[in-house]
């Protein structure tokens, strides 16, 4: 029976030939697989996210595909079309690249609206429709999207009701002087570049989400997943003269991610219960795509993370 670490660590190792660093991030999206949950990654240009994404879908030993968003993409490029046959007069489906277990959307807000509901479909349903017809997408499945914070121009913000569907949004930052370092070392060689193998399955990502199921969460910390869901819908309201940072508060499926990424946290460290210390751990990824700030926060530059900071500290941890 294979455990949380020695699962966490031998795709670590593997993803680690290509990508040095971003540790964090790494223990995240293999919380997101395990959860079955999407991902967005954010961050600037060059920080390894493409390749972080493309070595994690190497090192599961999945089927992986990679969209790159553009303002001309359309619909049917993401989920495929209906294909005339001239030999029997008959349409028949070709399914697009969005029929892969690890899609890479990258860059995800340079593409207009109507190509990002496409994804709204089969990120939440896991299946899409194609002239008319419904087709299941393969187990597992599941969608990480890029984006960079700075280019604004020609890019189309993600709506709530899609950056609700992602489990986590993550913050990819800038490596260490030591990694970067290292970077240039193991990248430096252009005849000799990394080759990655695969760790692990599809199937056996499946079969250990029955492991993972099996994670206490006592009472009291569902309790507490409540209460900081909660605490970030109150701050919608001004109460004596007070100012209101929030337009609205995190959405039922906050709690349910916090929830579920709990659980998965837990096993990949090797504990057999969800502690209020790993809900503090994770509630920035999961609840700062999941609020959205008033003007008077944005005027006076308080983050998403500060309110979600302010959300922990106020909330009583359960004994």
């Amino acid at each position: 029976m294979i455990t949380g670490p020695a699962w966490s660590q031998k795709l670590r190792e593997e993803i680690g030939k290509a990508v040095i660093g971003q540790d964090a991030v790494v223990e995240r999206l293999l919380v997101a697989l395990l959860a079955n949950g999407h991902v967005l990654l954010e961050g600037m240009p060059g920080l390894a996210k493409t390749l972080l994404v493309k070595s994690l879908g190497t090192a599961l030993g999945v089927q992986f595909e990679r969209i790159q968003f553009t303002p001309d993409l359309l619909p049917s490029d993401v989920v495929g079309t209906m294909i005339f046959s001239p030999k029997d007069g008959a349409f028949s489906p070709h399914r697009g690249p969005i029929f892969a277990n690890l899609v890479l959307a990258d860059e995800i807000n340079r593409a207009p609206a109507k190509v990002q509901s496409a994804l709204l479909e089969a990120m939440q349903e896991r299946q899409v429709t194609i002239g008319g017809g419904t087709h299941p997408l393969p187990k597992p499945f599941f969608v990480m999207a890029t984006q960079n914070p700075i280019e604004q121009e020609g890019t189309y913000p993600l709506p709530e009701a899609q950056t609700d569907r992602f489990l986590f949004k993550l913050i990819v930052d800038y490596p260490s002087a030591e990694e970067e370092s290292s970077m240039m070392q193991r990248w430096g060689q252009v005849t000799q570049q990394p080759v990655l193998a695969a760790a692990s399955s599809g199937e056996e990502l499946l079969a250990l989400r029955a492991d993972v199921d099996r994670i206490h969460v006592s009472p009291a910390v569902q309790g507490y997943i409540l209460a900081l869901v909660r605490g970030t819908r109150a701050l919608t309201e001004s109460e004596g003269g007070t100012k209101r940072y929030l337009n609205f508060g995190a959405s039922p499926r906050a709690s349910l991610a916090l929830f579920q990424s709990g659980r998965a946290l837990a096993w990949l460290r090797g504990q057999d219960y969800v502690s209020p210390g790993l809900i503090q751990e994770l509630a920035p990824d999961v609840l700062r795509h999941r609020i959205g700030l008033t003007y008077e926060a944005e005027a006076e530059e308080i983050s998403p993370d500060k309110i979600v900071a302010q959300v922990v500290a106020k909330t009583p941890v359960p004994a």
